[in-house]
């Protein structure tokens, strides 16, 4: 590895002081090294972050799952290793406290730690042939409605062929990575990262027999707005548009996956104890 790009979480000024001090103990060891511009640090090296996704050999990320979330959208479908360095408590994505920052980010220059290669969603809005937005998602695609608009037909067909219809205030299609993001909240399964599938989210059903659904990573997903309504298509919470009457959403595996660098000290069942405390009374 010869560059190295940082993604810091906007607006706070402990990720700014730590993306300096990494910029210059990068540097003291010939690495090149750059700081997203968004972020707004001072007296480093910057550049766009899609430019910086564009060339880096490894991303650094200090923040959030949200920023990491940030940081893989930036790449374009290029396969780059992200270090997550989370700056509060452990996140499901961001696995690496911050203090432990550097003696990681030395075995991730080294290569010495391992990548979860995690199974992205691309996403189309489409009506008839027009596609009206796309994009790929880490965690989930989301059709859901505003505050004063009624209950939702969504008809979901798999492969073509009609699955069923959800009268719901919208639907999640998430990512094994998703599983433990919205979906999780609107009572989805937990899906391992290292399995792929495609889990479909009903959000507040209007009958309790409409239940979520995971189908494997083979399936090309269709859901159809069937009822008139304000609904809404967000990918990965960051892009979106309305979804009008007879529009779809087509969901199908990415051809790209998000390489994420696994702590070696902890894993994915630590993780779920502590952030849903498993075992706690």
């Amino acid at each position: 590895m010869q560059t190295v790009g940082i993604i810091p979480r906007i607006g706070k000024d402990f990720a700014a002081d730590l993306a300096r001090e990494m910029v210059a103990w990068l540097k003291q060891r010939g690495y090149g090294a750059a700081v997203e511009a968004e972020a707004g640090v001072k007296g480093v090296p910057t550049a766009p972050g899609c430019d910086i996704a564009a060339k880096a050999d490894l991303l650094v990320v200090l923040g959030g799952d949200g920023t990491l979330i940030h940081a893989a959208g930036l790449c374009n479908q290029r396969e780059v290793p992200i270090l997550g360095v989370n700056m509060g408590t452990l996140g499901f994505l961001t696995e690496f406290p911050h203090e432990r920052a550097f003696p990681m980010l030395e075995k991730a220059l080294q290569g010495e730690l391992l990548a979860s290669k995690r199974l992205m969603l691309s996403v189309e809005v489409r009506r008839d042939a027009d596609v009206l937005l796309s994009g790929a998602v880490l965690n989930d695609a989301v059709v859901s409605k505003n505050a004063l608009s009624r209950l939702a037909t969504l008809e979901v067909s798999i492969d073509g062929r009609l699955a069923t219809s959800y009268e719901a205030d919208g639907l999640i299609i998430a990512t094994p990575t998703g599983s433990t993001a919205y979906s999780l909240s609107a009572a989805g399964p937990i899906i391992l990262p290292n399995h792929d599938a495609i889990l479909l989210t009903p959000i507040c059903p209007h009958t309790l027999t409409q239940r979520p659904l995971v189908v494997p990573p083979s399936a090309q997903v269709k859901v159809r707005l069937a009822s008139p309504g304000e609904m809404f298509v967000t990918l990965d919470g960051s892009r979106g548009r309305p979804l009008e009457l007879g529009e779809e959403v087509w969901v199908q595996i990415a051809p790209n996956r998000t390489l994420i660098l696994r702590n070696p000290e902890v894993d994915h069942f630590t993780i779920l104890r502590e952030k849903l405390r498993w075992g706690a009374r």
